[in-house]
């Protein structure tokens, strides 16, 4: 059985701290990351070379809710981010949803951040538009929407940033990012791994490394 590393854990909640006392925010990249890649760091380097952004959190989910997934990648999924963003001294890993367990609603885990921290603005928290399309289905999202503020990244070509309108009038605090889309999706990375193609131009070498050492992605 494959197991994830806790090593961070210390290193994580310094961050947080740091987070709270010097820059008074907190910046986090939840997602399945299966697995993560280019287009999700470039996203969050983006943040931190043009935002002020000094720290971003990823946080993998340990059960998405709005998708289905294999429970075997449940580790992989989290030792791949933790592998792709290890050389960068602004992006940091928690394993806040293994710890929770069950399904990782959003909300759930902003509650839990908050509660201990008690940051004193809004949390900042990284989305793609194609997931910020279905923000009004999210648990809770009532809620969630009066706690944070969406950076909302390009997921497709033909965007208008005018079909969110009705969300910023419905409450929803969001900014969208310029940030120039980049066509990558990690189902189309687990069906490149399936025809036996490289990866190399889409996610880290640490990344397609342990992909290829571990068999992930492949019909058994």
């Amino acid at each position: 059985m494959v197991e994830y590393t806790l090593k961070y854990d210390k290193k994580f909640y310094k961050c947080l701290h740091v987070c709270y006392y010097q820059f008074m925010e907190l910046c986090l990249f939840q997602g399945t990351f299966n697995p993560i890649h280019n287009a999700h760091l470039r996203a969050a380097e983006y943040l931190v070379d043009n935002c002020g952004i000094d720290k971003i959190i990823f946080i993998p989910a340990y059960e998405p809710p709005h998708k289905s997934y294999d429970t075997a990648l449940t580790a992989h999924r989290y030792n791949m981010v933790e592998l792709a963003i290890k050389n960068n001294p602004h992006f940091q890993i928690s394993d806040i949803e293994y710890r929770l367990k069950g399904k990782s609603y959003t909300y759930i885990t902003i509650c839990e951040l908050i509660k201990e921290f008690n940051p004193a603005n809004r949390i900042k928290f990284i989305i793609g538009t194609d997931a910020f399309r279905q923000i009004e289905t999210w648990y809770k999202t009532e809620k969630l929407k009066e706690l944070v503020e969406f950076l909302v990244f390009k997921r497709d070509l033909n965007f208008d940033p005018k079909e969110f309108d009705r969300l910023r009038d419905n409450g929803y605090r969001f900014k969208i990012m310029p940030l120039e889309f980049r066509d990558i999706s990690s189902t189309g990375l687990r069906n490149s791994v399936k025809s036996g193609k490289s990866l190399k131009e889409f996610v880290p070498k640490e990344v397609e490394d342990y992909i290829r050492k571990n068999e992930l992605y492949k019909d058994k």
